[in-house]
């Protein structure tokens, strides 16, 4: 049982990872387990030059990112769960338990973040009746968001980055991530608002 299963490894899903793995030092969410499945067929990053990103070299591209982004999970928090070269098929069950179903396997989760790109290829049984025309993109476009208030789709699903409403943007997809994170902090922490800072 995951207590938070992020789908979707982009800017958005493993900045929302490197958050709560970096929580496990608090008292409240030192027992969480927290897994992301990276499965990246069709990520956006794929294909972008991140020359106007705050502490990214500019020349860095979105594949290093992608690939950077998960060995520097694996090093800094070895506790978070990464799933590779799985596909998301269905999302069933309720807050607390939920099912998330792969086309290699099944896992149970308390909380699903939904942090995958917001193109019109979006299918995911249990999540598509939330798709909506994305509002900040053209209508020619065709592309798609969760339906949400402030990130949460329903009870125990969030949704961040584009998917959730916002601009393609490499640091806008990160900062959903990173408040969604912190949603989930603040909920594991009984309701207290709470973030997550490293000092020198």
């Amino acid at each position: 049982m995951f207590d938070a299963l992020i789908i979707g490894g982009g800017a958005a899903g493993m900045q929302c990872a490197l958050i709560l793995g970096s929580a496990r030092k608090t008292a409240y969410a030192g027992d969480k387990k927290t897994g992301i499945i990276i499965h990246q067929k069709a990520s956006h990053l794929q294909s972008a030059l991140l020359n106007n990103a705050l502490g990214i070299p500019p020349g860095t591209t979105g594949m290093d990112i992608l690939k950077q982004g998960q060995e520097h999970l694996a090093s800094t928090y070895p506790d978070i769960t990464q799933i590779a070269k799985e596909k998301v098929k269905s999302v069933t069950g309720e807050a607390g338990d939920f099912t998330v179903t792969t086309n290699k396997n099944s896992y149970k989760a308390r909380i699903i973040v939904v942090a995958l790109g917001y193109t019109d290829l979006f299918n995911i049984d249990g999540l598509n009746e939330y798709l909506i025309p994305h509002r900040m993109s053209p209508a020619e476009k065709n592309r798609k968001e969760l339906r949400n208030t402030n990130h949460l789709v329903k009870e125990g699903i969030y949704v961040a980055g584009t998917l959730a409403g916002w601009r393609s943007q490499f640091a806008i997809a990160a900062g959903s991530g990173a408040q969604v994170a912190t949603d989930i902090l603040t909920l594991w922490n009984n309701g207290k608002d709470s973030k997550v800072h490293d000092k020198i």
